[in-house]
């Protein structure tokens, strides 16, 4: 992504003071008008201003301004955290220090350190990942499982679907194992690709599921974010 506003990049519309990005050489159509729209986002440009990593930590505030997720002494695991801005969100809210840690984030891209959190660069597709979230944090049940998580898309629709939908699943059944009673359970999906059967697992075990758009949400973007709260607390074994 090109920083500043290097010539070739882009020109100021007088109407509006939009930012029109020219297509340069190499660069694909789609390229341009994603750079054009994140130029042009306001979220992004507060983003930058309020010193956050990604639009994204506006989601989570919101969320959280409308559910009441976050309070002091919570212990919390970000799911797909790169490039970071939930956990920002988070660690003040809980009181997450870097003495005393209570976010575990875990992404398989490069992140910068955040005060307060512990960090795991894994997959969280690979078999050992629930494991190692578990270990980072020494075994304690949590209250709060955010994913922000989206499989990488193919552009046929009902195979994106699909893995969206197994990815959501995963994390669902993850949290079931690891939050306490009375936790939250946060993802993102897609309207209009929400499975019965993730419904019924949720319904199952939180007292209360709902589906929310922030203002953050771009509205042309079909995301939209569940929130599941009142965990029931973990199945018994037979």
């Amino acid at each position: 992504m090109a920083k500043g506003t290097g010539q070739g990049i882009g020109r100021t519309s007088a109407k509006g003071l939009k930012v029109r990005v020219k297509t340069a050489k190499g660069r694909k159509v789609g390229s341009t008008l994603w750079l054009q729209r994140q130029l042009n986002d306001p979220y992004v440009a507060k983003a930058r201003s309020e010193g956050y990593r990604s639009r994204a930590a506006f989601k989570i505030q919101e969320l959280d301004e409308r559910f009441t997720l976050f309070k002091k002494g919570m212990r919390i695991v970000d799911l797909g955290a790169a490039p970071g801005g939930w956990s920002q969100i988070a660690a003040p809210k809980v009181g997450s220090t870097d003495q005393n840690p209570l976010i575990v984030g875990i992404d398989y891209l490069d992140m910068d350190p955040i005060s307060g959190v512990i960090l795991l660069k894994k997959d969280f597709n690979d078999d050992d990942a629930p494991e190692a979230l578990i270990s980072a944090l020494g075994g304690h049940k949590v209250d709060v499982v955010m994913s922000d998580m989206a499989a990488p898309t193919t552009g046929h629709r009902a195979t994106d679907h699909i893995r969206i939908i197994a990815l959501v699943e995963l994390a669902a059944h993850f949290a079931i194992q690891v939050l306490a009673p009375g936790g939250t359970f946060i993802a993102k999906v897609f309207q209009g690709g929400t499975e019965h059967e993730l419904l019924n697992l949720l319904k199952q075990n939180f007292a209360t599921t709902q589906h929310a758009k922030p203002k953050a949400s771009r509205a042309d973007s079909a995301e939209t974010y569940l929130v599941a709260r009142g965990f029931k607390g973990a199945p018994q074994q037979d």
